[in-house]
């Protein structure tokens, strides 16, 4: 009865949803249709990105989350991928700093200038090249920077540290999951991903329907779940002693489990809710103990209260809208309206209407408790420090203007410039650039144009092209410095022998993973061993009439010999 009484005394038992009016939503923008369970969008205070239809390749749209309303169907993307991009998300730690994941077997890190995206961006910071397929799932570390995480249909979980030099990073500094010998595992397809709050424990959905609790630095796994009737599909991490999956039951209702992270034989909770086909994704805000329910493909968002006693979910309301949604983005909470009572934030993204709606969960009541310290923008620790084994919480910061809280951890240096400014060069050219524009326009409409004053405005042009394109290179050299870094300790893995055996999988043929040769020699030899597999298989096409004829007097030996037999 006490863990009932806490309930109904809860100061969010009248939250509600507010959906955003036109002008203040993104119109316009032509959503992806992939089929693809993730969320294709990503929020952050600074902006907003959304994957886009796209034909011959992949891209997403990167605007300032202030530039609402009718979107310019010409406006320029983030389009370095060649094929089609599977989902991007933004660096806690970097809000100009955005990671995505494509069918080009690629995952692509991206400097968004202060200003925005002025021109299609092609060029990206960092690219890792070191999966065979097409990359899923990628998800970044919530305390240590630079460190992601990505997951491909080649069964590979691969941990990248950004901060290594170099545009093109081939080696992870771990492998987390990999396929072993002539078998490629269900259990290495993830469906979905969790790190813990202090990035200690890695919780994955994989393609078996099972639910594995991982050790993300040696890949040992912790806990794995029995088979049982529920078919998990997405997981996240409550606390240290409570996990969530969303999934199906036997009887294909969504269905919601909670377990203990550290027995995953029986589950703690279990509850159907409807038999819709679309897939849940959960929301956890730790701040308030809420959990949000979001069914793709659904119109509606069911809102939950956790506890850690029994009954443990309570169910609260839920936001109803006749448009169906494709995916959410998530607001940081350091990005809510603290003054309008703005407890939570989605981006709803409407394909029907080519909509990307704010929705706001408003409590209608004003509680100082409302907003208690919460996870900020700041790493904890450096990558290299999580490699040899220290975890950290998150730096906590005050939602409350003016209020600092002390970082309990030592202070990084810092790598990346959160508060960067425009480039001088930018700011004294762009007014300019508006002026000698306009002139430009005048003497086409009168037909008056000399050559000295065509020279004089193609030059500025150029001067301003150039300064846009010396200012993303700037970003990128005040993001990541040129140090080797420390791996003192890291053992090479066996991933990267040369008898890794992806040209051995029982349903397809992989090419195995070799670097490109280097010399004139390697090169030659590459050449001469592609032409002699030329000439077998010529040889092998002008010897089929001969080889059919022989399978065709084998079939008739065979046949002969069952008659004979019955």
């Amino acid at each position: 009865m006490s863990a009932r009484s806490s309930f109904r005394g809860s100061k969010f038992r009248h939250v509600f949803g507010k959906p955003a009016s036109r002008e203040q939503s993104f119109d316009g923008l032509p959503i992806t249709r992939s089929v693809h369970d993730t969320h294709c969008c990503a929020v952050n205070p600074a902006f907003i990105a959304v994957v886009t239809e796209c034909s011959g390749g992949g891209a997403f749209l990167v605007l300032p989350i202030n530039h609402t309303g009718r979107v310019d169907p010409l406006h320029p993307r983030v389009c370095g991928h060649r094929a089609q991009v599977l989902d991007v998300k933004w660096n806690p730690f970097d809000d100009h700093c955005i990671a995505s994941c494509s069918e080009d077997c690629t995952v692509k890190v991206w400097d968004i200038p202060v200003s925005g995206v002025q021109q299609d961006l092609t060029w990206a910071t960092k690219t890792l090249m070191g999966h065979s397929r097409r990359v899923a799932v990628i998800e970044w570390h919530p305390t240590a920077e630079n460190l992601l995480l990505s997951s491909a249909y080649d069964y590979k979980v691969l941990l990248w540290d950004l901060s290594q030099p170099g545009s093109v990073l081939r080696c992870p500094v771990r492998v987390v999951m990999m396929p072993l010998l002539y078998r490629c595992p269900s259990e290495a397809l993830l469906l979905s991903v969790a790190f813990s709050r202090d990035g200690s424990a890695l919780a994955i959905a994989s393609k078996d329907r099972r639910i594995r609790i991982l050790d993300p630095r040696m890949g040992k796994i912790l806990q794995v779940s029995s088979r049982g009737p529920h078919r998990a599909s997405k997981v996240l991490f409550i606390s240290d002693k409570m996990l969530l999956s969303t999934g199906y039951s036997p009887w294909n209702q969504r269905q919601i489990v909670l377990w203990d992270p550290e027995d995953l034989s029986e589950p703690m909770y279990e509850e159907d809710l409807d038999g819709a086909a679309g897939v849940l994704f959960p929301f956890y805000d730790p701040d308030t103990n809420m959990l949000y329910l979001a069914g793709k493909g659904d119109g509606n968002i069911r809102y939950y209260e956790l506890s850690a006693e029994k009954p443990y979910l309570r169910f609260v309301t839920e936001f109803r809208s006749l448009l169906p949604q494709r995916g959410l983005g998530v607001m940081p909470k350091r990005g809510l309206n603290v003054k309008a009572c703005e407890v939570y934030r989605f981006y709803r993204l409407i394909c029907v209407k080519d909509l990307v709606e704010p929705l706001s969960m408003i409590v209608p009541r004003k509680e100082v408790d409302l907003y208690p310290l919460t996870a900020g923008n700041q790493a904890a620790m450096t990558a290299q420090e999580w490699l040899k084994g220290v975890n950290r919480g998150p730096v906590l910061m005050s939602l409350k203007p003016g209020t600092r809280v002390c970082n309990p951890y030592p202070e990084l240096v810092p790598e990346r410039g959160l508060n960067r400014q425009p480039s001088p060069h930018w700011i004294h050219m762009e007014p300019d650039l508006t002026i000698q524009l306009k002139i430009i326009l005048k003497m086409f409409r009168k037909g008056s144009f000399l050559s000295c004053e065509c020279d004089f405005l193609l030059t500025a042009l150029l001067c301003c092209a150039q300064a846009f394109y010396e200012e993303q290179l700037s970003y990128q050299d005040l993001k990541f410095s040129h140090e080797v870094s420390d791996l003192s300790g890291w053992t090479v893995d066996e991933t990267f022998l040369p008898l890794w055996p992806y040209c051995c999988t029982p349903h397809c043929c992989e090419p195995t993973e070799r670097p490109p040769p280097n010399t004139e020699s390697e090169l030659l030899q590459a050449f001469y061993k592609q032409q002699e597999e030329i000439r077998e298989l010529r040889e092998r096409l002008n010897q089929k009439e001969e080889r059919i004829s022989q399978l065709e007097i084998e079939i008739k030996v065979t046949r002969n010999n069952m008659r004979a037999r019955f």
